[in-house]
């Protein structure tokens, strides 16, 4: 089902302090002021250190309640979604699992997911300028909304994009990211922090792959250069091809944690 927290879905309301405007640890600040520079750095610093604190506890209960955290990030249209449905077909009933699903706007993917039968809870961010990342103080609320005693899988569906989620830790046991062959060989080069943080890759679409002028043997070197030794899984959602490893690495790790 899908589960309705604030009247439908979460609305995200910023709790850093200071209060600041939407900055990341890449971002340049305009006017070119080492003054400037130096106080925006600090408060990109302040909202990242409290971020931590934040995911921290998260991380705390998360154990005490012995539920396993995915943080699934990608760019728009990479088939995570696609992905998530497919994934939990195949895991449910023995793996109990929920997911909180991120976007700006509308519910549609948390919709497609509650079909499955598992909970969902739907955070928006358009009420606060429509951030381009999940915090871990709105995850913390989020997660008021599920029975986390009969949890052993919690799945973040991030907000699509392939360079903020990848700075805010919410208290996650894992990351993943979902790259698509329609998206290009150098985007692990282009935005090299998501490859680097996240402990597995799936390179989706692959049942496309004769119909593109597309190298997989490029793009997975390329992964490997920003992360060696980062586990590849080439799948199709669509197919369901290449779900097997993708499904074992994620049961190992949750079934470890269960233990």
């Amino acid at each position: 089902m899908l589960i309705n927290g604030f009247k439908n879905r979460i609305r995200y309301h910023r709790q850093s302090s200071p209060k600041s405007p939407h900055l990341h640890a890449g971002d340049h600040p305009a006017g070119g002021s080492k003054i400037t520079a130096t106080r925006e750095i600090k408060v990109v610093r302040k909202v990242l250190d409290v971020n931590d604190a934040m995911a921290a506890r998260n991380r705390e209960v998360f154990a005490e309640k012995n539920v396993f955290v995915l943080n699934m990030m990608s760019s728009p249209g990479s088939g995570k979604t696609t992905t998530l449905e497919k994934t939990l077909a195949k895991i449910m009933p023995e793996i109990r699992s929920a997911v909180i699903v991120g976007d700006i706007c509308t519910t549609n993917d948390a919709d497609r997911l509650a079909v499955t039968g598992v909970p969902v809870v739907q955070i928006n961010t358009d009420e606060f300028g429509g951030d381009c990342h999940l915090a871990a103080h709105v995850i913390e609320k989020a997660v008021g909304n599920l029975d986390l005693d009969n949890l052993d899988l919690l799945i973040v569906e991030n907000v699509g994009n392939l360079v903020c989620p990848a700075e805010f830790d919410i208290g996650e046991n894992l990351r993943a990211v979902v790259l698509s062959v329609t998206e290009g060989e150098d985007k692990p080069l282009k935005y090299p922090l998501m490859f680097r943080v996240c402990d597995a890759v799936l390179l989706n679409k692959i049942d496309l792959l004769p119909y593109l002028e597309y190298d997989r043997k490029l793009a997975v070197k390329n992964i490997l250069q920003i992360h060696p030794e980062i586990p590849v899984f080439e799948i199709s959602a669509q197919t369901e091809e290449g779900f097997e490893p993708w499904l074992n690495w994620l049961t190992q790790n949750v079934k470890q944690k269960l233990k």
